[in-house]
């Protein structure tokens, strides 16, 4: 058997192949994963909605609106027993955090007093920043039952009313923002 020669119009033709089965693989992953991945994100969504406002009847996602602030979308997912309004869950961001961005979410009462505040995703650093979740430390409990009205949402070392967290005043920082952005939108415009 005579040994074949590599050439240019061979080269790019096992080229092309190679590359056309690489992606209709990649291709059909995403196809496969795409519902669960969303499903994924949607029942986390719903935890923290749950988390952040008080007891509701209604279906807050599908009463959701959004908001243009800062650059980016705030959304608003209110909460209502027997038609009233109870609170409203607002999923906030900061691109101030130490690790580059993070998202939140702010459970407000109709008043605009937080209720509670989830986290919904961080790349801060662990056994520092990460602090900021229930999970890790009880660091954000400082804000429920405050309203941002009386409560200045900075960190003491700023002259704000919060305690940051140890080592990690840039996350504390940061958390301080989102929280802050989440309730100006929110009284501004964002109860409905």
């Amino acid at each position: 058997m005579a040994k074949k020669e590599s050439t240019f119009v061979s080269m790019v033709l096992t080229l092309f192949i190679i590359t056309f089965v690489a992606s209709a693989a990649l291709g059909y992953l995403y196809e496969l994963t795409k519902e669960p991945i969303a499903a994924s994100k949607l029942a986390k969504q719903n935890k923290a909605i749950m988390l952040v406002v008080p007891e509701f009847d209604n279906q807050p996602v599908d009463e959701s609106y959004k908001m243009e602030v800062d650059g980016g979308n705030l959304e608003f997912f209110p909460a209502k027993k027997d038609g009233k309004l109870v609170g409203t869950a607002v999923s906030t961001f900061t691109n101030k955090a130490f690790s580059g961005s993070f998202r939140i979410m702010v459970g407000f009462l109709p008043d605009g007093t937080i209720h509670n505040i989830s986290v919904l995703e961080h790349k801060e650093t662990p056994g520092l920043g990460d602090k900021m979740q229930k999970s890790k430390s009880d660091w954000s409990v400082q804000f429920n039952g405050k309203n941002p009205a009386n409560f200045k949402l900075k960190v003491t070392k700023d002259n704000g009313d919060v305690d940051a967290i140890t080592a990690s005043t840039i996350s504390s920082r940061a958390f301080c923002d989102a929280v802050d952005r989440a309730y100006k939108a929110y009284m501004e415009g964002g109860k409905k």
